[in-house]
């Protein structure tokens, strides 16, 4: 799997989307630690392709990293075999403490959902959606996290809409799991074939449903540049000094934040505005 990473999942996501990595000196050099990123883009596929090509060239296979996935993706066959190739563990506290426990570091995307289904107008706004969970994880195995910005990936998909109604509207994204669905670019322009269709207006309705409710609308189909920027560790005994976390959530989000400002030349502040 590392090889193909990098031989050839590393050729496409140049060609599309140039991806860059910086502040990996950053990186603990050895024990686990939760390295905490924004997400972006409908599934994110852009960024987590890129990413794991970046690390597969740079790291060859020595430092193993770990990442969260939806539990469901571990239920069903060809997702099992992809992600125990990937290394990617469920997103529940029992596979967290055990992965952290075999000193195994853990790519984790708090705001989940909620960022990668955000409008494209808050492409640079990091928002976790008050998600703590991954601050629990870090209190209690008293682990480093390490924060990472990523630019330019949510203009790969641009998301148009998020809402929890349409999951219910939508039927199938709830039948799934899903607490909350969105609606792109691509899935609003893929409604005009269908609307054409040589069908009657019910039919063309539930086919536009359909549509709207798969994963397809949500690829990434842009080509554009995407930039990593590893900040500096925050130690538990600086993260956790108070036991608000809340407050502690705000100063994560926050030093995320600014790394994206700072990559970005002023576009994360002006969005958060």
């Amino acid at each position: 799997m590392v090889r193909f990473a990098r031989d050839r999942v590393g050729p496409i996501v140049r060609l599309f989307f140039h991806p860059t990595i910086t502040g990996l000196e950053n990186l603990p050099q050895e024990g686990a630690y939760l390295l905490v990123s924004n997400h972006n883009a409908g599934l994110g596929l852009a960024e987590i392709f890129s990413f794991a090509a970046l690390w597969a060239e740079k790291f060859e296979g020595e430092r193993p990293i770990a990442a969260f996935a939806h539990p469901l993706g571990f239920k069903f066959w060809p997702m099992t075999a992809v992600h125990d190739a990937l290394g990617s563990v469920p997103s529940t506290y029992e596979a967290a403490y055990e992965t952290l426990e075999m000193g195994v570091p853990i790519l984790v995307f708090p705001g989940g959902d909620h960022e990668t289904l955000r409008p494209v107008w808050q492409a640079n706004r990091v928002d976790f959606g008050g998600r703590k969970g991954f601050l629990r994880i870090a209190k209690k195995m008293n682990c480093t996290i390490v924060p990472m910005a990523i630019q330019g990936s949510h203009y790969t998909a641009p998301m148009l809409m998020r809402a929890r109604f349409l999951a219910w509207l939508l039927v199938i994204p709830r039948a799934l799991g899903q607490k909350r669905w969105g609606i792109s670019l691509l899935g609003l322009i893929g409604l005009i074939p269908i609307f054409f269709l040589p069908l009657d207006a019910w039919i063309r309705a539930v086919v536009a449903m359909v549509w709207l409710s798969t994963p397809l609308n949500l690829v990434p189909w842009i080509p554009w540049t995407i930039r990593f920027k590893i900040g500096a560790p925050i130690e538990p005994s600086t993260l956790f000094a108070s036991d608000d976390l809340d407050d502690t959530l705000h100063t994560v989000e926050a030093t995320i934040q600014a790394l994206l400002v700072d990559d970005t030349g002023g576009l994360g502040a002006e969005n958060e505005a």
